[in-house]
């Protein structure tokens, strides 16, 4: 969890204590007074010591082995044995050491406490023909706000000025503005960089954008990284070689100072510091590129996928049917025949009849309000525009409907996996349009980057109809795909491919959402997804774009990584210190300074997974 104002200035008192101390002591030292500076050296290390008891068993209540024990014993042996200048100074680089971990777990987390400290409370919302400032709680959709410069979009919605230029660096990692026309969607936690513009409200507040990755921010930094897991899995056996060490010198030399040094240079602190430093900074790192690790186990869980499963819809491809093409019938002209259609489907709410009318706006046209509408819910629609009798709809809906010619002639050739849309005007068929949910174009790149991260297997999971799973499959190179899945069978799909390999869930919808959390790792695409999918995945990418998976996994990789160095050099180099203070070639106060030299340089190398 984030750390806590009082923590952080209890251990900055416990360091001001140690340091006034250590030079308390030495002026009385100097001044001739050694007995003096003895006890006041003591004093001055009690208060580190029981903060570190605390702590023990606070974490021994939790049914956690205290890593701390190793630093106690040193203090409390230092002070039995009338070593309290080697008691202070250990008290001093202990507390030191804590210091440095909230200091570098704060630096760690910037990236994404910056998100939380991005939040709109307030918005300009316009009021019959005046504007009111109000509480972003209280905006629903269709609201019409004004966004100042300077301010943050509070709300997902879309420009009904003519143009605005916002910077959305907080959600892409962009640094070059992005100018955005009338009618295109802005989402919530853009930065107005421009001139004030008008925003239609989409959704409201609390279901938007910025609103949802806030909420999963929160959630990831409660979390509790794998630091204590993996430290767990060295801390016994590390405990045991320590009292061995000291123990087998005390007994060999009769020399408890040697124990008592021994003792010092053991302290664990590459695990009790730098591990967590490393897991936290990855986290940030991943957070900046646009990844939100919720937990530490799901970036130490990443770096060990094998198997990849993929959703289709709205991962590897958008997520929505687009036009890629026009067949028109001798005498039209395909422009034409496309705005008549989209003109008669403003009255539709179907998927494909909003999908005709988008690419309609995204061409220019101009689109005419129809009369005498009349739908067959999910097969067609008919109605008169601009004077023109129009029917849009399936091929034989619109045949049966047509004096002349058949929308079947026009299909020849058409890919697999395509959409067709047909439409006769006047009675006579005027063409077809062909609509598609394309594969994006990053599609290819990511799945090849995967296999280079180590990915040695990937299948394709989708609830779209087999034909077009198979497609998809096909253009990039995914030999196992399945199609016409419900829940349950892809979630039986990766119980099975998990019997073989650490699996990877990628996938944006609700019906993905229990096989996300049965997975080892769920990974869900887009703030933007659903409800279902962001809460039951592990990871979360903020950007809608497949380049951020691939970042996420080198992330993982690269964090494991250094997380890994910095314990088994930390704790190699601690094994030698003690050898040699066994020897009795390091003093116990010698012991504590290359102790704290040790610490230093594995915090710094953990600190390095922030770039």
């Amino acid at each position: 969890m984030p750390i806590a104002l009082p923590l952080f200035r209890i251990r900055s008192l416990l360091v001001v204590i140690a340091v006034a101390g250590l030079a308390a002591g030495g002026s009385v030292w100097f001044g001739g007074r050694g007995d003096w500076a003895g006890w006041i050296w003591a004093a001055c290390t009690l208060p580190v010591l029981a903060a570190l008891v605390v702590e023990i068993l606070t974490s021994l209540r939790r049914g956690e082995v205290g890593l701390d024990l190793v630093a106690a014993l040193s203090m409390t042996a230092a002070l039995a044995f009338g070593e309290p200048l080697a008691g202070n100074v250990v008290a001093l680089m202990y507390a030191g050491g804590q210091l440095l971990e909230s200091y570098a777990e704060r630096r760690a987390r910037r990236e994404m406490t910056a998100l939380l400290g991005r939040v709109a409370r307030t918005a300009m919302r316009y009021v019959d023909s005046r504007l009111d400032e109000v509480a972003i709680e209280e905006l629903a959709k269709g609201d019409r706000i004004l966004v100042r410069h300077g301010e943050v979009v509070p709300v997902d919605g879309t420009v009904a000025s003519s143009e605005a230029l916002v910077d959305q660096s907080a959600l892409t990692g962009e640094s070059i503005p992005v100018e955005k026309r009338q009618s295109d969607e802005i989402l919530s936690g853009s930065t107005n960089v421009g001139d004030a513009f008008d925003l239609v409200a989409v959704r409201p507040a609390g279901e938007s954008t910025y609103a949802n990755i806030v909420r999963l921010v929160r959630q990831a930094q409660e979390s509790k990284a794998p630091s204590v897991r993996i430290a767990d899995r060295y801390a016994i056996w590390f405990l045991l070689l320590t009292l061995l060490i000291a123990g087998a010198a005390w007994w060999a030399t009769g020399d408890r100072i040697r124990a008592l040094a021994v003792l010092v240079v053991a302290t664990p602190c590459p695990l009790i510091l730098a591990l967590p430093v490393a897991i936290i900074s990855g986290m940030s790192r991943a957070a900046k590129l646009g990844v939100l690790m919720k937990s530490g186990g799901a970036l130490e869980a990443l770096a060990k996928v094998r198997t990849a499963i993929l959703d289709k819809t709205g991962t590897l491809t958008f997520g929505r049917a687009e036009i890629t093409g026009i067949r028109t019938a001798d005498g039209w002209a395909g422009e034409e025949v496309l705005r008549l259609a989209a003109s008669l489907d403003q009255a539709s709410n179907h998927v494909i009849a909003d999908a005709l009318v988008v690419g309609a706006h995204q061409r220019g046209l101009h689109l005419s309000p129809p009369t005498e509408v009349s739908e067959v819910a999910g097969t067609g629609v008919s109605g008169t525009v601009d004077g023109h009798s129009v029917v849009v709809g399936g091929s034989r809906f619109v045949r049966d409907r047509s004096r002349r010619s058949d929308p079947y002639a026009l299909r020849e050739g058409v890919p697999e996996g395509t959409a067709v849309v047909a439409v006769a005007i006047d009675g006579e068929i005027a063409g077809i349009v062909m609509l598609a949910d394309r594969v994006r174009p990053d599609a290819a790149s990511m799945l090849h980057a995967l296999r280079d991260s180590g990915v040695t297997r990937v299948v394709l999971a989708s609830g779209d109809r087999q034909d077009v799973v198979t497609a998809i499959g096909r253009q990039l190179g995914i030999a196992d795909a399945f199609g016409e899945l419900d829940p349950q069978t892809k979630v039986d799909i990766v119980k099975k491919e998990r019997v073989q390999a650490p699996v990877m869930m990628v996938g944006d919808g609700v019906n993905d959402a229990p096989a996300l959390a049965s997975a080892d790792v769920g990974v869900a695409m887009g703030a933007r997804g659903s409800a279902a999918s962001s809460e039951s995945a592990d990871v979360v990418l903020l950007v809608d774009r497949l380049d951020t998976l691939t970042a996420a996994v080198r992330a993982a990789h690269r964090t494991r990584r250094i997380a890994m160095q910095s314990v088994l050099v930390g704790l190699g180099l601690s094994v030698v210190a003690m050898v040699v203070a066994a020897f009795g070639y390091l003093p116990p106060v010698a012991g504590a300074l290359a102790q704290e030299a040790i610490d230093v340089a594995v915090i710094l190398n953990a600190l390095r997974a922030l770039r």
